[in-house]
């Protein structure tokens, strides 16, 4: 099965909306060319079940009227709570036979009019996303022209990598063992059709930065063969893209230890030096909320991971995680399989 979300449903959406735009065209400007007009009398109008539910109905209307002294009997391709039998419409028939009829009228306008709201919203996003990344990119540096600071070492420490749940604006945060936040991706404005807008906060060095975050793009081919492929845009570029040309490699493979699930565990290396060792977890990731929630430890969630490393500029390493976090991918090509199955990916 071919599936299409996130960016990619919205060039689908464009293409349909053309489609959908042209029939309609067709159905008012062509489909009756060369048709006559002649005025017919409603004789029966009657409902039926509909194709798609119990609740859904149609309505079959059926109309009489007379070309060159024959008299003719047929259903209309229309509907309107005003037909009511006994009165007249307007109907267009073929001269060359006319029992083919159409009201000039049905579903044509509203394919047009469909079309053309979705088509509108479709290409005002595309605009007011560039317009938003032209903006941020004359103020910050971001996407290709992005800097992260140079690795510095310390004593190896375990930080919590945590994700909000419960509300659409959700962030992300890590936190060290004693809850202190040191880095937060905050959501700042939610958008159907646009990039998400965020504050990237390090409470650290105390800097704030602005962010555009895309709405998940997945391709699920639903194959042993080829990986199901999930993305998001940072900045205006591929997540995988980003980390790949800022020096991260990430070694994904299957873990589980006493008493979880088993989950995705990461080595992240930055220019092949290990940045970091992660293992999922559930939402609880410090140890007292383990305790305190037994049933849910043994469960690992999408977006919730400890991590032990050195490094002490976790700027790089707080945007890989984002990019698991905010997809389903299990490894930095973006696939879902890759660890299990060790199939192809597409870059």
């Amino acid at each position: 099965m071919f599936s299409l979300k996130g960016i990619r449903l919205r060039w689908f959406a464009m293409v349909l909306a053309i489609i959908v735009i042209a029939v309609g065209v067709y159905l008012t400007f062509f489909q009756s060319k060369g048709f006559e007009k002649t005025t017919a009398e409603i004789v029966s109008v009657v409902e039926r079940p509909g194709d798609f539910s119990d609740d859904d109905v149609q309505h079959d209307v059926t109309v009489k009227y007379t070309v060159n002294g024959t008299e003719y009997v047929q259903l209309l391709d229309s509907y309107s709570p005003f037909y009511k039998v006994g009165k007249t419409v307007d109907v267009l028939y073929d001269p060359t036979d006319p029992s083919v009829i159409h009201s000039g009228k049905g579903i044509a306008i509203y394919l047009i009019i469909a079309g053309g709201v979705v088509l509108a919203v479709a290409l005002g996003s595309v605009i007011l996303g560039k317009k938003k990344l032209k903006n941020l990119k004359e103020t910050e540096a971001v996407g290709t022209d992005a800097v992260y600071p140079s690795p510095v070492l310390g004593e190896e420490r375990e930080l919590y990598f945590l994700t909000d749940l419960g509300t659409p604006k959700y962030g992300h945060r890590i936190e060290d063992a004693n809850r202190n936040v040191l880095i937060e991706a905050k959501m700042t404005k939610y958008s159907l059709v646009t990039p998400f807008e965020f504050d990237f906060i390090d409470y650290v060095n105390n800097v704030t930065k602005p962010h555009l975050i895309g709405h998940e793009e997945s391709t699920d081919w639903n194959s042993m063969l080829i990986d199901n492929h999930h993305t998001i845009s940072f900045d205006g570029e591929d997540i995988w893209k980003h980390l790949k040309r800022n020096g991260i490699r990430v070694e994904s493979s299957i873990g589980g230890g006493s008493g979880k699930l088993i989950g995705v565990n990461f080595a992240i290396y930055r220019d092949d030096a290990e940045l970091a060792r992660v293992e999922s977890t559930s939402q609880y990731v410090h140890e007292d909320d383990a305790e305190a929630h037994i049933v849910a430890r043994g469960i690992p969630a999408q977006g919730f991971y400890r991590i032990w490393t050195k490094e002490q500029n976790i700027e790089l390493l707080f945007v890989t995680l984002l990019a698991f976090a905010r997809t389903e991918a299990s490894d930095a090509s973006g696939g879902t399989r890759r660890a299990l199955f060790n199939t192809l990916k597409g870059e």
